[in-house]
């Protein structure tokens, strides 16, 4: 029996290995900001890194790809800086001000395209000051047609969709164009497309055979998932949470762009739904508040959040909790994108369609199901490994038993 298993384990190792060397892990990015520079640097700083001294990472390696078997094959913005230079000198340019941790980058030879606008781009930015927001380019914009015709040529597996939060019309856009063109998508962004409660984008890349994952990306340690956890842990150890806020500062464009309210909706709401999902009883929406506050501009791309939570313990006696979390903001968000992107490939080769229910729930503020963490941890860890992945149930590591998946909220 062990040696069947060793010969398994083998076979598999075998077939990943060929897959790897077959071909690359080949992205198209929507929006080359501080997110986009982040995941690129990342890929080429762990081209020089090996398992062994390879830090910030969840997994080295899935289904065979390592980080540096990324590459990307397409990108579009609408920043005048950006439209027209090669992707590896756009992710440098201004407004971007994350930290440049890998700045050793060979030209890739791809382009950067002018993107389709609509609504991604808030007027109130045109008040301030070049460096700090976008500076839309004098290029005509693609249509469908267009940015289809792009995707199929550069042969992309998946389209990570990186607009600014708000942006409901050009998402939809992208994301129509994603399936049409056989490619598979990653919604970074808080459009419900992947949690869509009608389904009406699941149905369309399940009939396409493409996955997808979504919405809106966790960070690696941000304020929501150490939000999450701390209130689960309220739960676990018999507190009642009676209210709590988080509150977000950050100087980027993000953060700008947020300055405009109306387009924070559907952002407020996947931050607070996801924290809402591992309470013991919902709180009301007097009693919680979730979201970014404000802009700071010399904060650039740090994101400072601060958390409290107000509760009672043994004896009705009151307690409460203040965190405050500083926090390289688009890093952080690309130590899970480096993941997404492997479990959208790993996906492709299976032949798997859809939703991936693990890996949304993992990776994502706003999955169609909220599960715990911890379940959403065994859940995306089963479909890695691909033993028995089975829609509902989970495996306890401690035990080796399946258990049933609770869904919360």
């Amino acid at each position: 029996m062990q040696r069947r298993g060793f010969v398994l384990f083998a076979v598999r190792k075998n077939i990943q290995e060929k897959v790897k060397f077959m071909n690359k892990i080949k992205i198209a990015i929507v929006g080359i900001g501080n997110c986009a520079s982040s995941l690129i640097q990342g890929i080429h700083y762990y081209r020089q890194k090996t398992r062994q001294n390879a830090i910030g990472l969840m997994h080295w390696e899935i289904g065979g790809y390592s980080p540096g078997d990324i590459e990307v094959v397409m990108a579009f913005d609408i920043d005048q800086r950006k439209v027209g230079i090669d992707v590896h000198e756009a992710i440098f340019s201004l407004p971007n001000c994350t930290t440049v941790f890998h700045s050793e980058i060979p030209a890739s030879g791809v382009t950067v395209r002018m993107g389709r606008i609509l609504d991604g781009f808030s007027d109130h930015m045109k008040d301030y000051d070049e460096k700090r927001t976008f500076v839309l380019a004098d290029e005509p914009e693609p249509c469908e047609a267009d940015i289809i015709k792009l995707l199929k040529e550069s042969s992309a597996d998946v389209l990570l969709n990186y607009l600014p939060v708000g942006s409901e019309e050009a998402t939809r856009f992208y994301v129509a164009c994603a399936y049409k063109a056989g490619v598979a998508l990653i919604n970074n962004i808080p459009v419900f497309i992947a949690s869509d409660p009608e389904g009406e984008y699941a149905n369309h890349f399940n009939e396409a055979g493409l996955p997808l994952i979504g919405d809106d990306i966790k960070s690696q340690l941000g304020a929501t998932i150490t939000h999450r956890l701390l209130t689960d842990l309220f739960a676990k150890r018999g507190v009642k949470l009676e209210r709590t806020y988080q509150l977000n500062t950050g100087g980027n464009t993000d953060f700008l762009n947020m300055l405009n309210r109306h387009r924070l909706a559907s952002k407020k709401i996947s931050k607070t739904e996801s924290v809402q999902a591992v309470t013991h009883c919902r709180l009301d929406d007097d009693d919680i508040h979730v979201g970014p506050s404000d802009y700071v501009p010399w904060q650039n791309d740090n994101k400072v959040a601060f958390v409290r939570m107000e509760g009672k313990l043994f004896g009705d006696v009151p307690m409460s909790l203040e965190m405050r979390l500083s926090v390289e903001d688009s890093p952080n968000s690309a130590g899970v994108a480096i993941d997404m992107i492997r479990c959208v490939k790993l996906a492709l080769n299976r032949g798997q369609s859809g939703i991936l229910e693990g890996p949304s729930a993992y990776f994502c503020k706003h999955p169609l199901t909220q599960f715990t963490d911890e379940e959403a941890f065994r859940m995306v860890e089963e479909f890695i490994i691909d033993e028995g992945v089975v829609r509902g149930e989970v495996l306890d590591y401690r035990s080796g038993q399946r258990q049933p998946a609770a869904a919360e909220g």
